[in-house]
């Protein structure tokens, strides 16, 4: 089914990755609304640079540096909105992030509440989050983020990819300007440290024949970001057929866009219902919900358990120390370092062929390569993979990080279990994504950090900003980030948690499964540890352009 979207009155950030259409540079900028006053008088100023979702004719008509803004719970507090429309909202989105750490796995689940608290759980989060709805505030306290602006930057010329656009500075001075003007309390505190403005990120740079350009990897050097889901109404139907492939729910008829409401309130979801929304309906209408993420990757401790485990994996595999390395590698991820799905190319020799054959291996010059390795991750091809055909996990791990985010046909009830004589499951060939399609989210955010021609280690200020859209934190986020990242019973993991992303404290163990004709035994490792740590955020709401406008001219009426 075609559907029709206001585009003009959603926000660009929700529509689009902005990544992907090469903007590289993104900043985070956290402010507090000391009087309902202030608070409009700010929305009603910076809603007028807030890029929509309208489409861009050509590459020319791109803004240098993009404007979107989200609210948390207390910020909707603080601008007096009617009780009414705010008891409507989501129990999650109320009690915010911090008060959901032990479901999210964020802190020590073995703990009781008090415990937690005694022992300052959240110590290694960045000052910012960590003063931020502090108990007993109601909403109203001091440090309370209220509101966020997001900034996200094209490069300043072709021949300087690794210099954001001057307009994100300007950019950046304006919004402090407006915020001061209208007595809005910037809130800094960013950092380990405390001692940064605003959370800036980018993508990860490194040097491609002599100049730093950006890729799409992120600090552990796994190619990340393809399987962003696409939903109805998001794409021009000329670019949907190719887009959808991958992204998409897998259907009988192959693959199909996801309903808009399960990102975008107002729509009918997957179940072809409207999610709940508060009244007045406007207000809600063509916003959603997002969880604001920032995930530390202890990239020394990551290099140091897999180049271990790697010399062990050598010698039982009998293979060369660097194939146990990469292999050990793709098997936690489900892809391969440049992007390359196991599913599809499931060795270690077969991994090096493709590459050859796709112009980014062997002697090829470096910016040749560079671009062949882009289109092919930009292609249905990266993309177009299933797991029903591998039910054993021999090519792709069951516990595998991709796995667990994407369950994509695995989880259909009538998939056959085990492996055929012939290594595949045929009679699967029907699987779809029907059980899956209600857990998608939408994933927008850049990594932060060094480039990769910089040391980096557990302490070094490294990671990816995470946003993570969806029409239902609980249903969506909240669901993947306890049952299939913290969790492992629907890929027959037990306890063990995401090799990844997963908490470590007490499981340490993810298991590579081998082929039985191999005569090789499975591979388990035992020491894996915590290599990605969260240092704080909250959820927001994203609201529609009319929805800021309401807020800005304090008519938000239940009745």
């Amino acid at each position: 089914m075609t559907r029709t979207l206001n585009l003009n009155d959603i926000q660009g950030n929700v529509t689009r990755a902005y990544g992907r259409y090469s903007f590289p540079f993104a900043r985070y900028i956290f402010f507090h609304f000391p009087t309902p006053l202030a608070g409009r008088g700010f929305i009603e100023t910076v809603r007028q640079k807030v890029t929509t979702a309208a489409r861009w004719p050509d590459k020319a008509s791109r803004p240098k540096c993009t404007t979107n803004i989200a609210l948390t719970f207390p910020g909707l507090l603080a601008l007096q909105l009617p009780v009414r429309t705010l008891q409507a909202m989501p129990d999650e989105f109320i009690e915010g992030m911090k008060q959901r750490a032990f479901i999210l796995g964020d802190r020590d689940q073995t703990e009781t509440e008090e415990e937690a608290k005694a022992q300052d759980w959240d110590s290694h989060w960045d000052p910012i989050w960590r003063k931020s709805r502090e108990p007993g505030t109601l909403g109203f306290g001091k440090d309370d983020v209220h509101v966020m602006v997001t900034l996200n930057a094209q490069s300043e010329s072709e021949d300087a990819p690794d210099t954001p656009h001057a307009e994100l500075e300007a950019r950046t001075s304006w919004l402090l300007g407006v915020a001061e003007d209208c007595g809005v309390t910037h809130i800094q505190g960013v950092g380990a440290k405390g001692d940064q403005p605003y959370q800036d990120a980018s993508a990860v740079f490194d040097d491609v024949g002599g100049t730093l350009r950006p890729t799409a990897k992120e600090h552990f050097g796994f190619t990340d970001g393809i399987g962003n889901p696409v939903f109805e109404g998001q794409l021009p139907l000329e670019i949907e057929a190719d887009a959808v492939i991958g992204r998409g729910k897998l259907m009988g008829n192959g693959w199909e866009p996801l309903a808009t409401g399960e990102f975008i309130l107002g729509h009918p979801d997957e179940s072809q219902e409207l999610p709940p929304m508060s009244r007045p309906p406007e207000f809600m209408r063509n916003g959603t919900f997002f969880a604001f993420r920032k995930l530390h990757e202890n990239v020394g401790s990551f290099d140091a358990v897999v180049n271990e485990e790697a010399e062990r994996y050598a010698a039982i595999m009998d293979v060369p120390v660097d194939e146990a390395i990469e292999t050990i590698r793709a098997k936690m991820c489900g892809r391969w370092s440049d992007g390359v799905p196991l599913s599809k190319v499931p060795t270690y020799a077969e991994w090096i062929a493709f590459g050859e054959a796709k112009g980014w291996r062997g002697d090829v010059d470096p910016l040749a390569a560079y671009a062949a390795n882009l289109k092919y991750i930009a292609s249905p091809e990266a993309r177009d993979f299933r797991y029903a055909d591998d039910m054993a996990g021999l090519k792709c791990p069951g516990g595998a990080h991709m796995r667990r985010m994407n369950t994509r046909d695995y989880l259909d009830p009538l998939n056959a279990a085990g492996v055929s004589d012939s290594g595949a499951q045929p009679e699967n060939a029907k699987a779809t994504s029907a059980l899956n399609k209600r857990r998608r989210i939408l994933r927008r955010g850049l990594p932060y950090g060094p480039p990769n021609t910089a040391h980096k280690d557990d302490e070094t200020e490294q990671g990816v900003i995470m946003i993570i859209m969806g029409a239902s934190l609980f249903r969506q986020f909240e669901f993947v980030q306890q049952q299939w990242i913290q969790y492992g019973l629907d890929f027959h993991q037990g306890n063990n948690t995401c090799p990844m992303l997963g908490n470590h404290e007490e499981h340490k163990r993810f298991t590579i499964p081998s082929d039985p004709k191999s005569g090789k035994p499975p591979y388990v490792m035992s020491k894996l540890k915590t290599f990605v740590e969260c240092r704080g955020g909250d959820y927001f709401f994203a609201p529609s352009m009319t929805s800021l406008r309401m807020m800005a001219m304090g008519i938000v009426d239940p009745t």
